[in-house]
């Protein structure tokens, strides 16, 4: 019998696994779920995270046009992204292991790195690893300190698990076979200087220090590019708008500095390039659902 369904089916209680200055993250271990649970659910509905597996058990799995099997005594160590869609055929009732599961914005404010940077998760690179004996009890220790680590009571522990998930992918990439880099053709080369660019503005240090990019057109005279060129290509290649991935570090920046600093709101919209406060406070509220007086209570 085949069994056809992704292996992180469970969905997690968001407000308990929230990091309470940033996005999610859990970590789990697949032996704690039942037979009956895994067999129910058989989709898996949350496509906002990025996962994480280190999976043992009889299956095959699909991924981008190819098959990758795993017989019963094998270990693979498997990274999944948001757009990609994917799928496990179970020949047995369950497979074993760990799997961590985040957001994008659990990653740390204070970096521009986003998971579609580290080419596991982006498609650019190997995202299925067969693991041999040692390679195994490798990364299932780095699972094994991401469960401590999330049971902890400690102040720092996401700070602690993004390590973790550092870990686990810098790993993961050492397994790789060395390889020339691969040719970048001009869309790709064009959204690699654009993100490059938006990323060389922040962090943002001090009150009196403004970004200089804030709109399309100025990254695309920067650029040199027709606005309307640049904004097909960034959404042709991320399936985003220029003005989303914009938007989205802008709120990242202004998240950090609402949490981590003194300044007054009107100091942070400044900064941020925003012409006044209110309209600061009208798009720090659209993105987050929350104005920044009130998260800055929290």
């Amino acid at each position: 019998m085949i069994l056809t369904q992704p292996i992180q089916v469970f969905a997690p209680e968001l407000s308990d696994v929230k990091d309470p200055t940033a996005g999610y993250f859990i970590a789990v271990r697949l032996d704690d779920f039942s037979e009956e649970s895994l067999v129910a659910s058989t989709v898996y509905s949350r496509k906002d995270f990025y996962k994480i597996s280190l999976i043992t058990g009889h299956s095959d799995y699909h991924y981008r046009g190819e098959v990758y099997p795993l017989r019963p005594n094998d270990w693979a160590l498997v990274f999944t992204n948001t757009e990609i869609p994917y799928r496990w055929d179970l020949h047995e009732e369950k497979c074993r292991g760990f799997s961590c599961l985040f957001t994008e914005d659990f990653l740390p404010l204070h970096t521009h790195i986003r998971p579609a940077d580290w080419d596991v998760f982006n498609g650019n690179a190997q995202s299925v690893f067969k693991l041999d004996e040692r390679e195994k009890l490798h990364f299932e220790g780095i699972f094994q300190k991401m469960l401590a680590e999330q049971a902890s009571v400690y102040t720092h522990k996401y700070d602690l698990l993004f390590l973790y998930v550092l870990e686990c992918i810098h790993g993961a990439m050492k397994l790789q076979p060395a390889t020339e880099p691969r040719p970048q053709n001009a869309a790709a080369s064009l959204v690699r200087s654009f993100k490059d660019l938006l990323a060389s503005q922040f962090p943002i240090a001090y009150p009196h220090q403004q970004i200089g990019l804030r709109s399309p057109q100025q990254f695309a005279d920067k650029l040199a590019v027709h606005t309307n060129y640049l904004n097909r290509v960034v959404k042709e290649v991320t399936g985003k708008t220029t003005s989303q991935l914009l938007t989205e570090r802008l709120m990242q920046e202004a998240h950090a500095l609402v949490i981590h600093s003194n300044w007054t709101i009107g100091q942070i919209s400044y900064s941020l390039g925003f012409d006044e406060p209110t309209h600061f406070a009208r798009a720090f509220r659209n993105h987050t659902g929350v104005p920044p007086s009130s998260l800055r209570q929290l």
